[in-house]
């Protein structure tokens, strides 16, 4: 089935001597895999680059074999960030994860939609608040519910609140309870949330399916350090 669709580039690899094969997450089709021919050439090269923004043209003469794109650059969004290690990282820890645990040609416009919104929200100054709460989003979307709400009780006035969802015991920052952003939020703080939310989609996505997670990931807490 042949379709065409706006789309942001999660993965590529290359294929043979002149080819990609990449994965895009598309609005309407979801996460979708595709040869693109002549994707190393120096003018399709430069910008398949993760989180750009793409017009692709999805050609397929059997829906059982891997198809091929045809695609045009909508929007450069990587090459904005290239000198910002933490974005950067954010980028690629964001494209990394929804390439591994999204299902494939299964749309999903929440996820597609809070995607664009912090891609959007970037250049803003609380951009890795955004990005923790985008995971949290997420981690509901995929539909988990780690219902934080219910442990507005436990909040004592300390920063770090300790729970138990399901069988696993975390540390939630008690902003994150609350939805209510701290008045100065720390280094610490940061890389607290960053923790919890990696190990909610670890221990709830990740690890009952034997899955690799990405260590770009890891690497963005470590600039909270």
């Amino acid at each position: 089935m042949n379709w065409e669709d706006e789309c942001y580039l999660l993965s590529k690899t290359k294929f043979r001597e002149n080819a990609n094969i990449i994965n895009v997450f598309s609005q309407s089709k979801g996460k979708i895999s595709g040869l693109v021919y002549g994707g190393n050439s120096r003018k399709i090269r430069n910008y398949l680059q993760l989180s750009n923004k793409l017009f692709v043209t999805h050609i397929t003469k059997n829906e059982n074999k891997l198809g091929y794109f045809k695609t045009e650059l909508i929007r450069p969004i990587t090459p904005i960030y290239f000198d910002d290690k933490k974005r950067m990282s954010a980028l690629i820890s964001l494209c990394s994860i929804l390439n591994v645990i999204l299902p494939e040609s299964q749309p999903n416009k929440n996820i597609y939609k809070s995607f664009e919104e912090f891609i959007n929200s970037m250049n803003l100054d609380n951009w890795i608040i955004l990005y923790i709460f985008f995971e949290l989003s997420l981690i509901k979307d995929l539909g988990y519910d780690p219902n934080l709400s219910q442990f507005k009780s436990k909040i004592c006035g300390a920063d770090i609140i300790k729970v138990k969802i399901d069988t696993f015991n975390y540390e939630v920052p008690e902003y994150l309870v609350l939805k209510k952003l701290p008045k100065n939020l720390s280094n610490f703080l940061v890389k607290k949330s960053l923790y919890f939310t990696r190990n909610i989609i670890q221990n709830r996505f990740f690890i009952p399916n034997k899955l690799p997670f990405p260590k770009t990931r890891i690497i963005l807490e470590n600039y909270f350090s």
